[in-house]
């Protein structure tokens, strides 16, 4: 059973809906229990990091999703998903994260050549991702596939080898990462088709 955590934050029905798509059920809950007994888990989320860390501690998730895996069971960030899993994020002054990954969240800062062609915040649309290290989900997805972005921050990690895919906008960012069970991405994977799709397909798979 996957589990979509439901903390207020994201497109929960969404990211559902996909997954039932590619033929793997999913449930959105913050039932702690649903949690502990799933098989797999997966944090999405849209919106500002420092109301989603507030969120999670408010309903008690925080305990649940870092005992999730640490047991190793297959964990599946997107977007802000991704974001939280690090150690602090700076958006709208500095916050603390789940600290799974060490590092940090930060802002585009769009200048120079970048400036001059106009690239503006958030980063919003199709755009291609470089596999670097072929995580399992990225399975029979083709390197340079497009993938559907929306955010105004990207993540640091201080160990370069979580990162899985990088991608180009004005500076070249970590667009997923992976170590053992954890699997994250910045991307949306629900909204990026049938690459997208494949990619969510290949998690259910994992484990």
């Amino acid at each position: 059973m996957i589990a979509i955590i439901d903390y207020d934050m994201g497109n929960l029905r969404s990211v559902q809906k996909a997954f039932a798509k590619v033929g793997y059920p999913a449930v959105v809950t913050r039932d702690p229990k649903i949690i502990r007994d799933a098989s797999h888990i997966v944090l999405p989320g849209v919106g500002a990091f420092p109301d989603a860390m507030r969120n999670l501690e408010q309903f008690s998730l925080i305990g649940p999703i870092k005992k999730g895996i640490e047991q190793g069971k297959p964990f599946l960030g997107l977007c802000l998903g991704l974001q939280l899993l690090f150690a602090e994020s700076e958006e709208f002054g500095v916050h603390r994260g789940l600290n799974v990954i060490k590092g940090r969240t930060v802002r585009f800062q769009i200048s120079g050549n970048a400036a001059e062609t106009k690239l503006s915040i958030p980063h919003m649309g199709w755009n291609t991702i470089e596999i670097k290290t072929p995580s399992p989900i990225f399975k029979d997805v083709p390197n340079g596939s497009y993938f559907y972005f929306v955010h105004s921050y990207y993540v640091l990690p201080e160990d370069r080898y979580w990162i899985s895919t990088t991608t180009e906008y004005g500076v070249e960012f970590a667009s997923s990462i992976w170590k053992d069970n954890i699997f994250a991405c910045q991307f949306h994977p629900e909204k990026s088709q049938e690459q997208g799709l494949k990619l969510l397909a290949r998690f259910a798979e994992t484990g």
